[in-house]
């Protein structure tokens, strides 16, 4: 159960067994039936989740009920609203699953209590947002600098298992653009091979 969450972990911190043992009791095994939602609006968020296996998408809603997806995550990645889990704050985010998902969590407290007793564990958790933060200030850039058809290439070339596993008005919605004006994006790019 814990494989890969400690492959993840190897990857940035040198842990001993006891130190191993105490952060796997810590966390949460939780099995997720298909479209459940981890986080609503409004709720405050107190959980960090690893997915061992499936795949979530974060978004949120506008005043006029229009659906902007932030985020979409697979196995091996984490999950979580970071304002609300690290300010405890009401969140103006959905965290919902995508498909039947298997996952690793850990609340806020033990989070508290693991960087009181293995304070390394806060490098593996800044160098988590810090991605993060590099992600979003990507997506920034590109949705401004580039064009719809650059983004959804982008999208596909670095996400390639994403694509195969999410309805493409959700990826026309991560991209910032219309379904149909994405099914023509798509139907251009075709042209072109």
């Amino acid at each position: 159960m814990f494989e890969q969450i400690d492959l993840f972990t190897d990857k940035c911190l040198s842990l001993t067994p006891g130190e191993r043992e105490f952060f796997h009791s810590l966390l949460k095994f939780k099995r997720v039936r298909k479209r459940t939602y981890l986080l609503q609006e409004g709720e405050v968020c107190d959980f960090e989740a690893f997915i061992v296996k499936g795949c979530i998408r974060t978004y949120f809603l506008s005043d006029d009920g229009t659906e902007t997806i932030l985020s979409f995550a697979i196995e091996n990645w984490w999950v979580s609203d970071l304002y609300s889990f690290t300010e405890q704050k009401p969140s103006d985010m959905f965290i919902e699953t995508l498909e039947d998902c298997e996952l690793l969590i850990i609340d806020y407290k033990s989070k508290a209590e693991l960087y009181e007793k293995i304070p390394k564990f806060e490098t593996l958790f800044r160098l988590l947002v810090q991605r993060s933060l590099f992600a979003l200030q990507k997506r920034f850039h590109s949705l401004v600098s580039q064009t719809a058809e650059q983004r959804y290439v982008a999208f596909t070339e670095k996400y390639p298992e994403i694509v195969q596993r999410v309805p493409q008005n959700q990826i026309a919605r991560y991209l910032g653009v219309s379904p149909e004006f994405l099914s023509k994006v798509r139907s251009t790019i075709l042209k072109k091979k």
